[in-house]
């Protein structure tokens, strides 16, 4: 009889090759919906993590962060940092730095690694001021606002390269400029430098002249006439000229213009470098002196409420 033949044995290797067919899209689509979603997840942390406040760290070898730089157990041509972290210096979300080349991530020590790239860096005072800065402002929280941090500083630099038209003034410029190209705020510029114009006479007499020249450009090139500088006196140097340079810092008169006296800070045995614990305290002096001089006071409100 003819009721009992297999009228279905036919279609089954279609739908089989059917079902194949289809179980091949989401492989398709896979990796698309992926660069999509990941697209979309940048977008979303660089909107959570553009940072609001800018704060340029600029100048030389201290200012870069040489605490913790020790020599290579492995190669004594070498130095390297140690690795050590105070918890002053750790890391968190809201404190961000603009790399090399251009684009914000979470801040670490060290912070000058790929500027000041001739020589090691380790611990400077960019984190602890970062997180002094954080810690104090708005009972801690900052309303949920980031700190960008713009490092530039480059170790062995004398006043003199740090000139308009200068590549170390230039590449300080262009950062600046890119750090706020998303609407946030320059709020103060850091400057630790003038040892290695401690070496001859001329350098360290003419060095007050080009350092209110150097804020004077800056000022004018970033359009904020009234740019708070907090400038660090030394120190350390050649002692022939080191307190000739440390009097121009800290007698120098400008408009929104601080000195910081780095004096009797903790030195490395090299006698030029604050050690990794005299960095932690001159980040928390230069937190003292923005937050005293330049911070609003809607800022302080609920930390010192609290």
């Amino acid at each position: 009889m003819q009721l009992d033949q297999p009228t279905l044995a036919t279609p089954l290797p279609v739908k089989s090759q059917l079902v194949r067919s289809i179980s091949h899209y989401p492989t398709i689509l896979h990796p698309l919906e992926s660069r999509i979603h990941r697209k979309r997840r940048r977008s979303r942390m660089s909107e959570q993590h553009t940072p609001s406040q800018i704060f340029i760290l600029s100048g030389q070898s201290n200012m870069a962060g040489r605490g913790g730089v020790i020599t290579d157990p492995h190669n004594h041509h070498k130095k390297l940092w140690d690795g050590i972290l105070p918890p002053e210096c750790e890391s968190r979300p809201e404190i961000l730095r603009l790399s090399a080349d251009l684009r914000w991530e979470k801040a670490a020590v060290p912070l000058h690694a790929d500027i000041d790239t001739r020589k090691a860096c380790g611990v400077g005072p960019g984190m602890s001021f970062a997180n002094s800065v954080k810690d104090r402002s708005c009972g801690g929280g900052g309303a949920g606002e980031a700190i960008g941090l713009v490092p530039c500083a480059v170790g062995g630099t004398a006043i003199r390269e740090w000139a308009r038209g200068e590549q170390l003034y230039e590449n300080m410029v262009r950062r600046a400029k890119e750090s706020v190209r998303s609407g946030a705020e320059i709020k103060c510029l850091l400057w630790y430098q003038g040892e290695s114009d401690t070496s001859t006479h001329h350098e360290a007499d003419a060095y007050q002249r080009n350092m209110e020249k150097l804020i004077q450009n800056v000022r004018e090139d970033l359009g904020l006439p009234n740019l708070p500088v907090i400038q660090v006196a030394l120190a350390s140097g050649d002692h022939k000229y080191l307190e000739k340079v440390r009097e121009a810092q800290l007698c120098m008169k400008m408009t929104n213009l601080v000195c910081v006296d780095a004096k009797g800070l903790k030195l490395k045995e090299d006698n030029l470098h604050l050690c990794t614990e005299a960095q932690v305290k001159l980040g928390q002096m230069l937190a003292d002196a923005y937050l005293s001089n330049f911070a609003s006071p809607n800022s302080l409100a609920s930390s010192s409420s609290s």
